[in-house]
């Protein structure tokens, strides 16, 4: 069918058959070449969707208050050393690792991927890990750390270099040009988007969320609670950006989908456990004031199970209940007025829906 406009002296004729041929090829991967960033008419609507929540979920690390942290870092009595240890194992652990995260969405992933509402979405996801290491320079300056302590943790701790090297070795294999209709280059994309989703941002990054979380349910360190609140609440996101993308990836894709393939994520959401429980017992060797070390090993296997049972795999302990039910409320996060600065410190916007938290952790 074609619609003919006639303005003026000129006729415009708009083919809706090639219209609906160009939008039958799009694809996560191999779909049409273009240079144009056309996204209507949506094909994958999740993406849209999670774009425009995420958007609505804008938040500054400059607005939320660091007093309070400032005066507790700075008073020996007001926190305990395990405390302040937990703090700076995840400034120096997140500071490296929100960085490999986004140069592989940037430089891998969103490179790919061929339909622009994937893009789309996948710049929003990149412009927020930018945000979360802003905050952690943040974090660094208020308090007064030395910068070079960060680099050396992410240098000089085990575990810190362990879980690096991990997810960096997925990305590598990407790092080139690939023939993506290649089923083992396909297959090789799958594994990034599966380990960086589910394994890294899904699964590694929740042991120190639950720790500064606990500390932070302890009115200890509440600016740097609130902002690690509000990563969490993107991290969901992402999460589920990784998996939406991952599940379409395969069902485009199913020769990718071998029982092989299948042990093979599994296998690597395995490692990604161990080398998380290492990472715990360094930020907590010792038990704390609400913290037991045994809650938080625990909880990663109740992650790593729903992360691995999302994307359609068998679960590696089965039956663990989450030991940290209150994680979950952290993300509910309603507007707050901190009367004392006159500013709303609640980045939801009132038209946006908000995340349901019981589904994501």
């Amino acid at each position: 069918m074609q619609k003919i406009f006639q303005i003026g002296p000129k006729t415009f004729v708009l083919d809706q058959e090639k219209a609906e041929a160009a939008f039958a090829a799009k694809r996560v991967i191999n779909g049409r070449a273009t240079m144009t960033f056309n996204l209507l008419p949506l094909k994958y609507q999740w993406a849209y969707d999670l774009y425009r929540t995420m958007k609505a979920n804008h938040w500054e690390p400059e607005d939320i208050p660091m007093g309070k942290d400032i005066e507790q870092w700075r008073d020996e009595k007001a926190v305990a050393d395990v405390d302040r240890w937990i703090i700076r194992m995840g400034i120096g652990y997140f500071s490296a690792a929100e960085g490999i995260v986004g140069d592989n969405i940037q430089h891998v992933v969103r490179e790919l991927v061929t339909a622009p509402e994937l893009k789309l979405v996948l710049g929003r996801h990149a412009h927020e890990e930018n945000i979360h290491a802003d905050s952690l320079l943040y974090m660094i300056a208020s308090l007064g750390i030395n910068p070079h302590e960060c680099e050396a943790m992410f240098e000089d701790v085990p575990t810190i270099v362990r879980k690096n090297e991990f997810v960096t070795r997925i990305s590598k294999d990407l790092r080139r040009d690939l023939d993506l209709t290649k089923v083992e280059n396909q297959r090789l994309l799958a594994r990034n988007i599966f380990v960086f989703g589910q394994c890294m941002e899904g699964t590694q990054f929740y042991g120190l969320f639950g720790m500064v979380l606990s500390l932070y349910r302890q009115n200890k360190f509440p600016g740097i609670g609130q902002m690690f609140r509000y990563t969490l609440r993107d991290e969901s996101n992402h999460i589920e950006v990784f998996r939406n993308l991952f599940m379409d990836l395969i069902e485009e894709n199913r020769e990718i989908w071998t029982t092989e393939f299948k042990t093979e994520l599994t296998d690597l959401m395995k490692e990604a456990v161990a080398l998380e429980k290492e990472f715990i017992r360094d930020c907590l060797p010792a038990n704390a004031v609400g913290l037991r070390v045994e809650d938080f090993l625990t909880y990663i296997d109740y992650i790593a199970d729903r992360r691995l049972e999302g994307c359609g795999l068998a679960p590696l302990s089965g039956g663990v209940k989450n030991p940290l039910p209150w994680l979950a409320e952290m993300m509910d996060i309603k507007k707050e007025q901190n009367f004392f600065e006159g500013r709303v410190t609640e980045y939801q916007k009132a038209s946006s829906l908000t995340v349901a938290a019981d589904d994501e952790l």
